[in-house]
């Protein structure tokens, strides 16, 4: 070998093992080369983190947005003829509807199974940022603290008429019945959704913001929201976000039980992708460290890779929890199961 290029080979590979660690393969793609996203993350700030991929990689996103629904009836009427590469989702329970559905195929990466913790993955989809479901209440409300620290407690009678909630067949509010039925069985979680209904203060209507601000505006006493929710509000400048947000208690629920709720955006690989390779690449490089940040930053959702740093001042105000731990392959499947006893409740 010319000694002249050793020095050089290991430079090379230097690189190389470091990229592979941070969970992002580099290696020099093919001219043209493309990978083709359905994306039901409807999120302005994605836009960064997608370029950024393309900067990286010199592989060029092609990018189809829509609806879940929409977008897996397309993948299905497309076939093996269909283009799509990665299917790229909210909440647990649509990627466990698509892995069902035969859209995904297993994915091998050593740097997904390094990044990405074990109980937010499975053999077909990975989960690549978290966001936990939280109780809300109202300071002025008259809600005394200890009636609110489980999602037990907002079945509990002496809440009745104070509480607030979107949807019961809200993918949202069905990964978290799916989450309370493999921990508190059928029996326990039907009853605690007649609970549930039996203190609305109204019919479940509108967005998780929605019923932030009604808590706030004193409709209700008592919700349930997403964290990312929660945080936009507090990020916000706005005086009516900041005025909302003042009369507003956070509380991290089943905190001496088995921890709050956690929901993930996730992705798979598309059991037809024609560009598999660049799919993978796509899901190593969402794993990665500056990706991880994007997550954070731009859209107030936690990184599953706990080493990344997060700079978002909303996510440090809240603050340090527990969370639940039970992987998403064990509760996710029960969606289904979830739908059926919330409709038998009548939560509708």
């Amino acid at each position: 070998m010319n000694r002249m290029l050793e020095p050089r080979l290991a430079r090379g590979l230097a690189a190389a093992l470091a990229l592979v660690v941070a969970g992002v393969s580099h290696a020099q793609p093919a001219p043209n080369a493309v990978v083709n996203v359905y994306s039901a993350r409807h999120y302005q700030t994605d836009e960064a983190m997608y370029a950024n991929f393309t900067k990286e990689t010199g592989i060029r996103i092609n990018r189809i947005e829509g609806k879940e629904d929409e977008l897996l009836e397309r993948i299905r009427n497309e076939g093996a003829s269909s283009p799509a590469d990665v299917f790229i989702t909210v909440d647990a329970s649509r990627l466990e509807l698509a892995d069902k559905a035969g859209v995904f195929q297993p994915v091998q990466s050593k740097a997904l199974d390094a990044r990405i913790p074990s109980n937010l993955r499975t053999p077909n989809w990975f989960a690549f940022s978290t966001r936990a479901r939280v109780i809300v209440y109202g300071n002025k409300a008259g809600i005394n603290p200890e009636w609110v620290q489980t999602y037990e407690d907002l079945a509990n009678p002496r809440l009745k008429g104070q509480v607030c909630v979107r949807s019961g067949s809200h993918p949202y509010n069905l990964s978290l019945g799916a989450a309370l039925l493999t921990h508190d069985g059928e029996a326990k979680t039907e009853a605690w959704a007649k609970g549930l209904v039996a203190n609305f203060a109204r019919a479940p209507k509108g967005g998780d913001t929605d019923q932030l601000r009604a808590v706030a505006a004193g409709e209700c006493g008592v919700a349930l929201a997403n964290t990312y929710y929660v945080a936009r509000l507090m990020r916000s400048a706005k005086p009516e976000d900041v005025k909302d947000m003042a009369a507003l208690t956070v509380v991290w629920p089943n905190q001496k039980s088995w921890g709050t709720h956690v929901n993930v955006s996730g992705a798979g690989v598309i059991k037809t992708a024609p560009n598999k390779a660049n799919a993978v690449k796509f899901l190593e490089y969402l794993a990665g460290d500056s990706a991880q940040a994007y997550f954070a930053d731009g859209n107030n959702e936690w990184p599953v890779v706990k080493t990344v740093v997060v700079k978002n001042p909303a996510l440090d105000k809240l603050g340090p929890f527990k969370a639940d731990e039970l992987p998403v392959d064990k509760w996710a499947p029960n969606t289904v199961a979830a739908q059926k006893v919330f409709d038998r409740a009548g939560w509708r």
